[in-house]
């Protein structure tokens, strides 16, 4: 009798056990942002080589949990993946790939071309002269097709061009721009075609919201479309201030750029809650530490963090609204700490411009989101 009493209760335990096994499996997924912006766009985040190894666990969490989508802050810029001209390096970028394929996320590949991180080697000879315009075509199209045939069917887009106009909307005077002219533009998006034909084409860069850099972005599809290249997207990369740029301009050119006929995503979403010193996100335009440059480094007033926060909603409702338009949002980092904004325009600055703080704790505006789920 006691025998069969431990038998039934053994069956019971099992049957229960398996029951809740099966409610598990069917449990709806956390709340997240991915889940929040399901059916709208896709959620990303910019990782750097530490997170794509798994050794920042706790950004590793906020990172499997919030996102579906990756990009590589910089190790798959030219200096890093391609340091010499016969050699390339993939060992972070593999890395970053892998994390990314594992973790059911598309990956996007950023960047191909771009004057700044820019490998030494690349628009001179052994003398440290100007290369002639056939060899740079040469080693453009090796350092292309070497790359992208290296992810092909891995990676969903690439970022082929960064960064290539100016605020007033000219052509930027990059090594390759004072070489081969704009000539060098469809070149460019033709050898990543022809290196992976499925693979989406972007073109990437700031400060689109002001009229004469979007209408030159526009010229530059319109110019690609005309030769039957592909491209498929423009990146906005949304490196935002507290008092720039306007909601309304920065909607302005969603749809421009949808009128020229392709998609947009938000590439590098951030909001710096600092004094500006200067718009836009060249590299090379720093500004020198001054005390009164870095009013918050003990945390944001909550007077300044509401504000950040009904900023940044403003605009994630922005996106929604165009999300027929708008198929990626990526924020530049995984938390404040991670972020570039605290050495750029002042280094040495405390920021706090992204998504999630410090202790990888969602803002009050993400939290916001998450608890809406059906947005």
């Amino acid at each position: 009798m006691k025998i069969r009493y431990v038998t039934l209760l053994a069956a019971i335990a099992g049957l229960m056990a398996a029951c809740g096994n099966d409610r598990k499996a069917g449990m709806q997924p956390d709340p997240s942002l991915k889940e929040a912006a399901s059916g709208k766009f896709l959620m990303g985040v910019a990782l750097n080589v530490r997170q794509a190894a798994g050794q920042d666990t706790c950004a590793s969490k906020v990172v499997k949990r919030h996102f579906n989508s990756i990009v590589a802050e910089n190790c798959m810029k030219c200096e890093v993946i391609h340091p010499e001209e016969d050699h390339f390096d993939f060992t972070e970028a593999d890395r970053l790939v892998r994390f990314g394929e594992e973790n059911d996320m598309a990956v996007i590949g950023h960047c191909l071309i771009w004057h700044s991180q820019l490998a030494p080697w690349f628009c001179v000879d052994k003398q440290g002269k100007t290369v002639s315009a056939d060899i740079l075509k040469e080693r453009i199209k090796k350092h292309i097709q070497t790359i992208v045939t290296h992810y092909k069917g891995r990676i969903k887009g690439w970022d082929v061009l960064n960064e290539a106009i100016e605020s007033d909307g000219s052509w930027r005077k990059s090594p390759f721009y004072e070489i081969l002219g704009e000539e060098y533009i469809p070149l460019i998006f033709q050898y990543a075609h022809e290196a992976d034909p499925e693979a989406e084409l972007y073109y990437n860069d700031y400060g689109m919201d002001g009229k004469a850099k979007r209408d030159k972005v526009v010229e530059l599809v319109k110019m690609l479309k005309d030769r039957g290249l592909r491209i498929d997207a423009v990146g906005m990369q949304g490196h935002m201030g507290m008092d720039y740029p306007s909601v309304s301009e920065f909607e302005a050119s969603i749809l421009a750029f949808a009128a020229a006929g392709v998609k947009v995503m938000v590439t590098e979403w951030d909001m710096s809650a600092l004094p500006t010193t200067r718009m836009g996100a060249n590299i090379s335009d720093t500004v020198s530490y001054k005390q009164s440059l870095n009013p918050y480094p003990d945390g944001l007033p909550d007077s300044v963090s509401v504000a950040w926060n009904n900023r940044m909603k403003e605009f994630f409702g922005l996106f929604l609204k165009h999300s027929n338009i708008i198929t990626r949002v990526t924020a530049w980092g995984v938390t404040d700490g991670d972020s570039w904004k605290n050495n750029f325009p002042v280094p040495g600055r405390v920021d706090y411009p992204l998504l999630f703080d410090r202790d990888c704790r969602p803002k009050p505006f993400v939290e916001e989101l998450i608890g809406k789920q059906n947005i």
